[in-house]
Formats: C-alpha cells, structure tokens, sequence
C-alpha cells in the first residue's frame, strides 16, 4: 500500500503541477490580451471557467487527499 501511495503522490505532483503550469501561462496570456498558441480557448473568456482551471483545482484536491492519507497511513505504521 505505502509503495501505491508513493507513486500516486508522484504523478498527482507531476499533475498539479503540469496544470497549474497551464492555468497559469493561459491567465498570462488573457491579461496580456494575447492569444493563447497552446491548445487554450482563443483569447476572450475568462480564463477561470475553462477547464485548464477546473483540472487544476481537481489534481490540487487530489494530492492533498493523497498526502493526507499517507501521512495517517504512517501514524499506525
């Protein structure tokens, strides 16, 4: 169980990070009013209802609830 939990914890990290990596070049681009040339709506909506955010908050909730576990994992270990 503590060896899944080790890998989960590494690729929620990679995750969380790659999408929050993404939120934040698309936000740069939409203050900057420029277009976004990675896959991100065209410039105009809101950066925060697109599902680059959405997958942020989801990845960010995940690895908390992942390091959460192994840290009540490791009490009764």
């Amino acid at each position: 169980m503590q060896k899944l939990l080790k890998v989960q914890f590494f690729v929620l990290l990679a995750g969380t990070v790659f999408a929050w990596g993404n939120f934040g070049y698309e936000l740069y681009s939409w203050l900057n009013q420029q277009n976004c040339q990675l896959g991100c709506p065209a410039y105009g909506p809101n950066p925060f209802l697109t599902p680059c955010f959405f997958g942020a908050i989801f990845f960010t909730v995940a690895f908390v609830l992942n390091v959460l576990i192994k840290k009540s994992n490791n009490k009764y270990v």
